[in-house]
């Protein structure tokens, strides 16, 4: 079938020769086909690099009606690996990068395949920014359409309440404009109702940042870890500065493992900034500070030296009222035991300020303050893949016996594997009182499942 179905393809695109491709046995098959998640090793029929949103209409018609199923690729890393499906047809949508700011400068149009640094630079040129990731080479439309934490979210909120406009190819590959009841869905439910084209999306005036990263003393890495947390939930019940945000990580350095904190000032005040980085650092022993002023592109340039290009493995994820003494001493205990490949890493993510705010216009489901770990059982040598995921798998479950009161029921999607896996946990983890309206969209825009590869796959809930 799928030598047939590749034939049929190819007679297509034949027809359409601006859509470049690849196959199997092409010359850049190989490169197109690199996603983070290692693990995934589904081979798609072809990739496919539409131009346009045209492009992208005919794909979808020409898939539907030639009953050949479709993932679709918006950016660079995906942990789920389902830009992928063994003998689907792959539609990588990073051609479609344009970038478009209103006149008045408060939105910008985007284009479905923008990666966020792209996004950073072009904002950054017109004295501009807009809440991103803390990695360039993720695809900003499935960052932000599923959530997006970030460094910006405490001042304007997650990717999701960016988000006032969307154009999408829908399940018979017509293209249409999201009205507000499908703009709440896209707004956490990314890619389930069609194929994302263009969002709209606010801006801010912003030229320079104060960001960087405090290397902490990680002799003793259970005592720093404990001393940090207890003086930041001290520090924090004082009030924090809307522009701040911060974000603990734990990583396996060339020198063993240490504990940093990216620091992020989002305000032209780089004085007040300087004062609210005195205050972090006095929480622990700093052993190397690299804050300086700085752009949003050269933050992302910066982080890219953490990350790997894809690695095997799976991550985990808990969400948490506050980081109590219980959940300080399950993590601090848990640290010490982090497998040493370089892929293994551990991050702590603050949703408070802007983001936590009620919004009745997003199906994101987790609103409460809280923060959100990042528990990173991944490995770039694949001898470490089974010691990696059984630290991140017995660190989720010794969090998810700590309060319950504490320990909030609502999942992040982009990050939980076991919510992925379709149909093994209940949908309200995901959307909490929303599961009714994407149910509903669902219904309404795919009631045949043409986009079943989206995330969360939703056949064994409809």
């Amino acid at each position: 079938m799928a030598d047939a179905n590749l034939t049929t393809l190819e007679s297509f695109l034949e027809k359409h020769q601006h859509i470049t491709y690849a196959t199997p046995s092409s010359q850049g098959y190989t490169s197109l086909r690199q996603i983070f998640a290692r693990d995934q090793e589904a081979v798609p029929i072809a990739i496919v690099r539409p131009q346009s949103a045209a492009d992208v209409s005919l794909l979808v018609k020409f898939a539907v009606s030639n009953s050949i199923r479709f993932t679709i690729r918006t950016g660079g890393h995906n942990l789920s690996g389902a830009a992928f499906a063994q003998d689907a047809l792959a539609i990588d949508m990073r051609d479609i990068s344009s970038i478009n700011v209103s006149a008045d400068k408060r939105t910008a149009k985007i284009g479905g395949g923008i990666l966020q640094s792209d996004l950073a630079i072009a904002l950054d040129k017109e004295g501009l920014a807009t809440p991103v990731g803390a990695v360039g080479s993720v695809g900003y439309v499935g960052w932000s359409t599923y959530g997006g934490y970030g460094s910006f979210s405490r001042h304007w909120g997650l990717g999701v309440d960016q988000i006032v406009g969307a154009k999408l190819v829908n399940s018979k590959g017509e293209l249409i404009v999201a009205d507000e009841r499908l703009l709440k869905g896209l707004r956490g439910g990314g890619g389930l109702f069609g194929v994302i084209v263009e969002l709209e999306i606010k801006v801010y005036p912003l030229k320079n940042v104060l960001t960087g990263t405090l290397v902490l003393d990680s002799q003793d890495l259970t005592n720093t870890f404990k001393r940090f947390n207890s003086g930041y939930l001290e520090l924090s019940a004082k009030g924090m500065p809307a522009e701040l945000v911060i974000q603990q990580m734990v990583v396996n350095s060339p020198n063993g493992k240490a504990m940093c904190i990216s620091f992020m000032w989002s305000s032209e005040n780089v004085e007040a900034g300087k004062a609210w980085l005195q205050k972090i650092e006095a929480l622990a022993t700093v052993v190397m500070n690299t804050v300086v002023l700085s752009t949003v592109p050269e933050y992302l340039h910066s982080n890219a030296a953490l990350v790997p290009e894809s690695v095997h493995g799976e991550g985990y994820t808990h969400s948490f009222r506050k980081i109590t003494s219980e959940v300080a001493d399950v993590i601090a205990d848990s640290l010490v035991k982090m497998p040493g490949d370089p892929g293994c890493m551990f991050v702590v993510h603050e949703l408070k300020g802007a983001s936590a705010l009620p919004n009745t216009n997003s199906v994101f489901g987790t609103r409460d303050e809280h923060f959100m770990l990042e528990i990173i059982g991944y490995a770039l040598d694949i001898k470490n893949r089974e010691f990696s995921v059984a630290w991140a798998t017995d660190t989720w479950a010794a969090l998810g016996k700590t309060e319950s009161s504490n320990l909030l029921p609502g999942t992040y999607i982009s990050l939980d594997r076991p919510v992925l896996k379709p149909g093994t946990a209940p949908l309200s983890r995901l959307y909490g009182s929303n599961c009714r309206d994407v149910l509903a969209l669902k219904k309404e825009y795919d009631a045949e499942d043409v986009f079943s590869y989206a995330v969360p796959q939703l056949k064994n809930y409809v």
